[in-house]
């Protein structure tokens, strides 16, 4: 595979606060709720349990001042799930931070993939 085709990758995690990690699986996860309505669908895209997804949201949850998703129950009309206000902040506080940290190191990004050892 050609590796300068390939658009850099970085990986973000925020802390927060003390035990408090915030990074591209647990964005993934809220962007995924936020498009779906739902914490099964948006775990399943991400190959995912529903266990897991539902215990990264209650960890979501008890980690700000408040609930970042809010979830209803099933039953006729069926369940789902939907990020509250302060849910659509912190994505969106996260997505903007992503983009800063990818420009502030964008230059140094592209002189380490000029050292890469070519393949093609």
């Amino acid at each position: 595979m050609n590796r300068s085709r390939q658009p850099p990758s970085i990986h973000l995690r925020v802390m927060p606060a003390p035990g408090v990690a915030l990074g591209p699986g647990k964005c993934d996860l809220l962007a995924g709720i936020r498009e779906t309505g739902s914490i099964a669908a948006a775990g399943r895209r991400m190959h995912m349990s529903y266990r897991r997804a539902w215990q990264l949201v209650e960890e979501l949850n008890r980690s700000f001042r408040g609930p970042l998703v809010e979830a209803s129950k099933g039953g006729s009309g069926g369940g789902g799930a939907r990020l509250t206000a302060l849910g659509e902040t912190v994505l969106d506080r996260y997505a903007r931070m992503r983009t800063a940290a990818a420009a502030a190191v964008a230059a140094d990004v592209a002189a380490l993939r000029r050292l890469v050892a070519r393949d093609d």
